[in-house]
């Protein structure tokens, strides 16, 4: 543990920060595969790897910044992007400016990233190293792993590759391009609430497998992977607007398989048809989204032809979120490693209740608060942190009065005081006591001192849940 005195202060501050967070977060978005470029041909990733800055603490930590430096342009965000194989040198990475888009957030993309056929990794993760433009680094930020491919496999997918499948509930980015010409690409988006195309932005869907039988109000989901004459929907992650049902059909050369039912892979070529329509298909125009009327085939009733814009790739991607708060520290060093919490495992209950925090990029500087209350924390390895669970009545002298579970944000803090939020919480649910009031006033009619004794050992049985905000 903390000593007191750092604790006391340190609890301050947490309450502080709960009361306001000011959290900085840096969002990446990339592709869940990339194609390998060969000789002198330079297959930049597709769509761009894309890099977000959200939250209030930006704002206030440049604000800090500003004011120390007297006024100086040093409190801008910038960044280098490369792959991890990649030496320190900046010279090898792609340079990202930030700017500004209308909700507030900082955007910037690396469209000339590639990974070249002397490479022989079949997997790789890109590396972000953020700054403030009076140099003081901000820390270094890694994608989850993307997997090496030659090129977008032509033979009959089978489930036995899962690798390059796409299952239901996974997302996806849908992109064009007319006359295979890469600056010519549009990726499918979303904008004041409705779909576009765009050249720079794009956005991840999830794509969801429904159950063919029944309406659009309804739309049950399903799982398994995605197989083309599928009905889908796609659902924009960032705002959650949806497409109305389509179903997923293969192309070849440009025209719509329709007795297509296998399943779909990585970097296909696919088309959207409106379910329940005369052959209307999802279509780009330029910077609009719209519906294409596909003409039938007349030697082949299987195939409707299809133009340029109608034609999408289609690829699995990945998004991983850092979230941390300088606001209430002064701190100098950089604030990464940012851990990252995916599980949480309790085992015992009661006095002697555990709890294991499993993740990625811990160290033995942390350590686990419950809301403002620190947990004494046991660092057991990169991916794994093992606390002592908190008695309710660290809370307040009030908790024995509530027949209500209590919730509590779960936060992990470094020894200087910098907070990486998250969206886990700790729920405490007082269990009732399986003795009958009218039993424990028959047992200990005269002394009230001792019947509330008997109702706080009754409450302090208490049943943990975990679980994830959504």
């Amino acid at each position: 543990r903390s000593n007191p005195y750092q604790a006391s202060l340190l609890q301050d501050s947490v309450r502080r920060y709960l009361q306001l967070p000011a959290d900085q977060t840096v969002l990446i978005l990339h592709a869940k595969v990339a194609q390998k470029s060969y000789g002198n041909e330079k297959r930049f990733f597709c769509p761009p790897p894309c890099v977000y800055l959200s939250g209030p603490g930006w704002k206030l930590k440049q604000e800090q910044i500003k004011a120390r430096d007297l006024g100086e342009a040093g409190f801008r965000v910038c960044g280098y992007m490369g792959l991890d194989s990649m030496g320190s040198s900046l010279m090898e990475t792609q340079k990202l400016s930030f700017e500004e888009q209308p909700d507030a957030k900082g955007f910037s993309c690396a469209k000339a990233l590639y990974i070249s056929d002397t490479d022989k990794r079949k997997h790789f993760r890109l590396v972000l190293k953020l700054f403030f433009s009076n140099g003081q680094e901000i820390g270094t930020f890694h994608s989850k792993l993307i997997k090496v491919i030659s090129k977008p496999s032509q033979k009959k997918q089978s489930l036995k590759n899962t690798d390059l499948c796409i299952s239901s509930g996974s997302k996806v980015s849908l992109f064009n391009r007319l006359r295979s010409q890469t600056v010519s690409t549009r990726y499918l988006s979303v904008e004041g609430g409705a779909f576009i195309a765009s050249a720079r932005q794009w956005a991840a869907f999830t794509l969801h497998l429904a159950d063919e039988r029944c309406g659009r109000s309804e739309f049950p989901l399903r799982e398994g992977y995605i197989r083309y004459g599928s009905v889908v929907q796609l659902v924009c992650t960032a705002t959650g607007v949806t497409l109305p049902p389509l179903i997923i059909r293969k192309v070849m050369k440009q025209y719509a398989m329709l007795d297509v039912d296998e399943p779909i892979s990585q970097l296909h070529k696919c088309a959207f048809q409106f379910q329940g329509s005369d052959r209307m298909y999802l279509c780009l125009s330029t910077d609009k989204v719209i519906q294409f009327q596909a003409s039938p085939c007349p030697k082949e009733a299987n195939r409707e032809l299809l133009n340029d814009g109608s034609c999408w790739t289609i690829i699995s991607t990945e998004t991983v979120e850092y979230t941390f708060s300088e606001s209430l520290a002064c701190v100098r060093e950089p604030v990464s490693p940012v851990p990252l919490i995916a599980a949480l495992q309790l085992t015992g209950g009661g006095d002697v209740a555990m709890l294991e925090v499993q993740g990625e990029y811990f160290h033995a500087h942390l350590k686990v608060w419950f809301g403002d209350v620190e947990a004494e924390t046991m660092y057991r390895s990169p991916k794994s942190l093992v606390c002592v669970v908190p008695d309710v009545s660290a809370f307040g002298s009030d908790w024995r009065w509530l027949r209500y579970p209590i919730t509590v944000p779960l936060l992990l803090i470094r020894d200087d005081g910098l907070i990486y939020s998250s969206s886990f919480t700790f729920t405490y649910t007082p269990e009732q006591s399986c003795i009958s009031g009218q039993q424990v006033l028959s047992d200990i009619p005269q002394d009230s001192d001792n019947l509330l004794d008997s109702i706080h050992q009754e409450f302090t049985r208490t049943n943990f849940h975990l679980f994830m905000q959504t």
